[in-house]
């Protein structure tokens, strides 16, 4: 099976204006922008879009449908905003992300894009499981259109159809058993509950997350760091669990590319989760990944929920 474009909720030519020590980081943010782009989206979705924290039981309570606003820095200047909603019931789940980039700093600039992925929810061993069945990206960059559909089933990637050829720079090859066991970006970012602990139960994030953007195979190794509390301007204020993350390269990467140098394996980055009302969904609200020549950040400016009762398929009484 042929490998794909990479996953991106943007597609970028980094612009930095000149001052005491741009002139480097422009240049690493121009190879880090075209080498890790994929990655980067796929913790910010899901992260970034994408992280849903949630339970079966709560799942099959009502629909839930939350809607989250992101505001993107890097060393504190926003350089663009990332939407994502999330639609929730009892088997299963909804998600799309959409973003564009803005800014002087900006190393997303001149790009803008849209990811979704739609799939079923099931109880394994009280854990809610979210299998993706169809993922699909689009991105535009530099008026120039490119997109991917992947389909999933047990588990594994099934199809892929990319709409441009496969890079050819010496990437480390992914192979069948690379595409078995794994989820799609958005996917990964909606992780369940563990039996009935509640969602900002510390062992929530000790789990590893194998994920394929179409093009890299990568691990988003998650741990509890600690909790902490959030004020978000609308739609939230209070408790909040932050999970310490590891980006692992596994395949479809350059041995020598600035992913491995300057992310793989890189301490600090973390995700902030957040719970959703009327349910025990918690989703991130904050996302911070330190940087050679900064801090990248997503921090949520609205988490709003809404929730409405399923539908009743029960015979009306007399």
């Amino acid at each position: 099976m042929h490998t794909a474009l990479p996953v991106q909720c943007y597609a970028s030519r980094p612009q930095v204006k000149d001052s005491t020590g741009e002139s480097a980081a422009r240049a690493y943010i121009s190879a880090m922008t075209k080498r890790i782009r994929g990655p980067i989206a796929g913790v910010t979705t899901g992260l970034i879009a994408c992280l849903a924290i949630c339970t079966a039981e709560t799942a099959a309570k009502a629909d839930t449908r939350l809607n989250i606003h992101y505001i993107i820095s890097m060393t504190g200047v926003s350089i663009g905003q990332l939407n994502w909603t999330i639609d929730i019931n009892a088997v299963g789940y909804r998600a799309s992300a959409n973003g564009k980039a803005s800014g002087p700093l900006s190393i997303l600039v001149n790009g803008e894009g849209r990811v979704a992925v739609q799939g079923a929810i099931a109880d394994d061993g009280g854990t809610a499981r979210l299998t993706p069945n169809f993922f699909t990206s689009n991105v535009t960059d530099d008026g120039e259109i490119s997109g991917l559909q992947m389909t999933f089933e047990d588990g594994a990637v099934k199809t892929l159809r990319r709409d441009a050829p496969l890079p050819k720079d010496g990437r480390i090859a992914v192979s069948e058993a690379d595409l078995r066991g794994v989820t799609d970006p958005l996917s990964a970012m909606l992780i369940g509950a563990l039996d009935d602990r509640g969602p900002l139960a510390p062992e929530n994030c000790n789990r590893l997350l194998p994920v394929f953007d179409g093009l890299r195979r990568y691990d988003l190794a998650l741990s509890f760091k600690r909790g902490d509390r959030l004020k978000i301007e609308r739609g939230y204020a209070g408790p909040v669990l932050v999970c310490a993350v590891v980006l692992r390269p596994v395949a479809g990467y350059r041995a020598d590319s600035l992913l491995v140098k300057y992310v793989s394996g890189r301490q600090g980055m973390e995700i902030w989760f957040a719970p959703v009302a009327g349910t025990a969904l918690a989703a991130p609200v904050r996302l911070v990944m330190p940087t050679a020549v900064g801090t990248l950040e997503l921090l949520s400016d609205r988490f709003e929920a809404a929730v409405s009762a399923p539908a009743n398929t029960e015979a009306p009484k007399p």
